[in-house]
């Protein structure tokens, strides 16, 4: 398992922060994030709060709509980069 790198934590963001910072970034509210994936607004509202899972399916869903891979969303803060030769 020589090619196996460690992911390292680089920041606490939650799920549904991760949500909310890329759903802002795109300067999109939670209705419109709404219309462009058929969630319910208030699902919006409490993934973003970390009231309920994200789950895979409407990871994929939200992850389309917002222009990002699902892994982005589900695993924020996560850095997997490759270490590199010493």
């Amino acid at each position: 398992m020589k090619d196996y790198v460690e992911a390292k934590k680089r920041t606490e963001v939650t799920v549904g922060e991760s949500v909310r910072i890329i759903r802002e970034l795109q300067e999109l509210s939670q209705n419109d994030l709404s219309r462009l994936t058929g969630i319910p607004q208030s699902t919006i509202s409490a993934i973003e709060n970390d009231k309920i899972n994200l789950g895979v399916e409407r990871a994929k869903i939200l992850a389309r709509a917002l222009k990002c891979h699902p892994a982005v969303l589900v695993f924020p803060g996560w850095d997997i980069s490759q270490k590199t030769a010493a």
